[in-house]
């Protein structure tokens, strides 16, 4: 399966917390346009502002110290992409706070060098 319609397909099949999320940013969240499931390079990130070069990921515990999300949040900063990544517990749980530090990283000037957002899980 081709990257396009293996991203159209995980358009169905998104997690909970990812489809929380989304109800949120899909009608242009603060004015700007947030893509679900976007292909960027080999890889299919979960949302992404292309206008602001900013990637989201929504990540479960499968995710805890991934060296393959390291290697691609690389990618990602290589190419001048702000990395977000919160654990699903945050989405579900504490989504106002997820949105403030989205809503800071679309209005303020970063450098797309650092990853932030995400804090080890509750043991």
């Amino acid at each position: 399966m081709d990257l396009l319609s293996r991203a159209r397909n995980l358009r169905y099949e998104m997690t909970d917390a990812e489809r929380h999320l989304w109800s949120k940013l899909r009608r242009r969240f603060l004015h700007h346009k947030i893509r679900r499931q976007a292909p960027i390079g080999p890889y299919i990130v979960d949302f992404a502002c292309f206008g602001r070069k900013l990637v989201i990921e929504v990540d479960g515990g499968q995710h805890c110290g991934s060296a393959a999300d390291a290697v691609r949040d690389e990618f990602l900063r290589g190419r001048g992409f702000l990395v977000l990544r919160f654990w699903n517990h945050e989405v579900l749980g504490n989504i106002e706070g997820v949105l403030e530090v989205i809503a800071a990283a679309l209005g303020g000037e970063e450098d797309g060098k650092e990853v932030v957002g995400k804090e080890e899980p509750p043991s």
